[in-house]
């Protein structure tokens, strides 16, 4: 019986991806998958607080990125890594005397990653026609 159903899962499957993939009406040639589907990496709150600070700066630390987004130690290094894994963003460490010092600057993957990232959420702006006056 087992066959059965998955072939019944397959098949919804396939009807599921299919029909979703119809066109928008008013947006230039983009499917409604394609306006769907944002860059999880950076989509998640804090991942796009720390490309977004990090946009409009040339490098910020650990501590300052922290202090800007009002996020714990350990939820900030969670996501800094997986924006690091996916090389949006690189951190350098280093010691000031004493004190290590995490400093996170912005790659050009991470800045095309954030542009992409805007124009998804611009588009469905884009389709609107303007008001007449």
């Amino acid at each position: 019986m087992t066959g059965k159903t998955d072939r019944i899962g397959q098949d919804r499957k396939r009807k599921t991806a299919h029909s979703t993939k119809r066109r928008l009406n008013g947006v230039r040639g983009q499917t409604l998958t394609d306006s769907l589907e944002f860059d999880r990496t950076i989509h998640e709150r804090i991942r796009l607080g720390i490309v977004s600070a990090l946009a409009v700066n040339e490098t910020l630390t650990f501590n300052e990125l922290k202090a800007l987004l009002e996020t714990t130690d350990g939820n900030l290094s969670v996501h800094a890594r997986k924006l690091e894994d996916a090389s949006y963003i690189t951190c350098t460490k280093t010691f000031d005397g004493r004190v290590p010092r995490t400093e996170y600057r912005l790659t050009d993957s991470g800045r095309g990653a954030l542009a992409e990232y805007i124009d998804h959420l611009e588009a469905p702006l884009r389709s609107v026609p303007a008001p007449e006056d």
